[in-house]
């Protein structure tokens, strides 16, 4: 008689045994639907992203947890350590992915997302395998971009003459101040060199210490050179963007009346604020061939799986993107990709103000190229950042920037020598 009742229990634990497995995966499955994404946004320029991910909640049913940082690199570099990377990140600095994507912490697209890897923000990269087999790929896709090469000021102020104009100078920016000067650098060299010297230099082909990237340093002790040294509020200490008590925007400290940055800045100010190039701006460069750096924020994989790949997909997406843009109000109307073709958006609110004439440029280029510094391998980036800030002490000292120079030129052939330069195609006409 104990036979058929241990039968039973038999059974009856496999039956609990086989539900309890189907309830862990049934949990686990539930954790799978939750992404976590880190991006650079924060301080309420991240709002209208996530006003975005949570649409695409509603579409997918998965849940996006957003973690923003200023400090993307050390963020990044702690997590991975930590072997707790995020599904995805969006980075702004190319060369920082390539590097994640020859240690094989980035993943390379599939063939449905390799169509999302427009240039030339995201081109394609080599990467050898343990065995030696080489592969090229991309390996991020760009889901928000902004225009560089062009200086901000009220309407009238490019016709000041120097004694008058006042640039505005804020290096700044945490870990990675110094950025605003490199753009500074890069900007005067494409305007003057054109693009094929500027990617030469970009991907590590070009010397820093003489030439063409020695004039670049020389065009801006010159702009510098017209404003009054003493009266200046210090650069190197100085943000890029905060001015404390809750303003920002450095046009609006009252100290300055051109602003060379990119077109995320015309976040803080209003329509009497425009944007032109720097050719309009800084006597001598050539007005044409209408050429621009661009910079982005690209999104990579870091923990693979289908529920990854589908978000930089739709983040992708005209849906997502008109989304982005309702969220946003009108001057931080993010740009993507197409924004350079001139596209249109389908029940989309035309652009109007500083985002319209931004917009007006992008589509009127006639080469675009990405952020050079953004595209050198990390060390290099760094090293140039801090030149930058030691220029900035004495701008006019020519034994002085001959021997910043020479550091950098051998900190260029460092990285050619180890192979650190990956990037190759960092120009092209607008998509479209």
């Amino acid at each position: 008689m104990r036979a058929p009742y241990s039968h039973f229990r038999a059974v009856l634990a496999g039956a609990l045994l086989a539900g309890a497995a189907l309830v862990s995966a049934g949990c686990a499955a539930e954790e799978e639907q939750t992404l976590v994404v880190l991006g650079p946004w924060t301080d309420g320029e991240e709002d209208p992203f996530e006003a975005t991910l949570r649409e695409l909640s509603k579409q997918t049913g998965r849940h996006y947890v957003y973690e923003g940082t200023r400090s993307l690199r050390e963020t990044l570099v702690a997590q991975l350590r930590a072997d707790a990377p995020p599904d995805v990140a969006i980075l702004n600095a190319p060369g920082d992915l390539a590097e994640y994507a020859l240690d094989g912490d980035a993943q390379p697209l599939p063939p449905d997302v390799q169509s999302k890897a427009i240039g030339p923000w995201a081109p394609p990269i080599t990467v050898t395998d343990s065995d030696g087999n080489t592969d090229k790929n991309a390996y991020w896709v760009p889901v928000r971009v902004d225009l560089k090469s062009i200086v901000w000021s009220k309407a009238g102020e490019e016709a000041a003459g120097d004694d008058e104009a006042v640039w505005c100078l804020g290096m700044a920016s945490g870990p990675t101040s110094g950025w605003p000067g490199t753009d500074w650098i890069e900007d005067l060299l494409l305007q003057r060199h054109g693009y094929e010297v500027y990617e030469k230099w970009a991907t590590g082909k070009q010397p820093w210490d003489k030439g063409p990237v020695k004039e670049a340093w020389q065009d801006w002790a010159t702009v510098l050179a017209t404003d009054d040294a003493d009266t200046r509020p210090d650069p190197l200490t100085k943000h890029f963007e905060n001015l404390g008590a809750k303003t920002y925007g450095l046009l609006n400290g009252k100290d300055c009346t051109r602003e060379h940055q990119g077109s995320f800045i015309r976040r803080h100010y209003g329509p009497d604020v425009k944007p032109a190039p720097t050719s309009d701006f800084v006597e001598g460069l050539p007005a044409d061939p209408k050429m621009f750096e661009v910079s982005g924020d690209m999104a990579a994989v870091f923990k693979p799986s289908p529920a990854a790949w589908d978000l930089l997909l739709k983040l992708a997406s005209p849906r997502a993107q008109a989304d982005w843009i309702a969220a946003a109000d009108p001057q931080e109307r993010p740009f993507f990709p197409s924004d350079a073709a001139g596209t249109a958006r389908r029940g989309v609110a035309a652009p109007t103000g500083s985002s319209a004439a931004v917009l007006g440029l992008f589509s009127g280029a006639d080469q675009i190229c990405l952020d050079a510094s953004d595209a050198m391998p990390p060390t290099l980036r760094g090293a140039f950042q801090r030149a930058v800030l030691e220029f900035l002490q004495k701008p006019q000292d020519t034994a002085e920037l001959d021997g910043l120079l020479g550091q950098l030129e051998k900190e260029r052939q460092l990285q050619r020598n180890a192979k650190a330069f990956v990037l190759d195609d960092l120009c092209e006409e607008p998509p479209g």
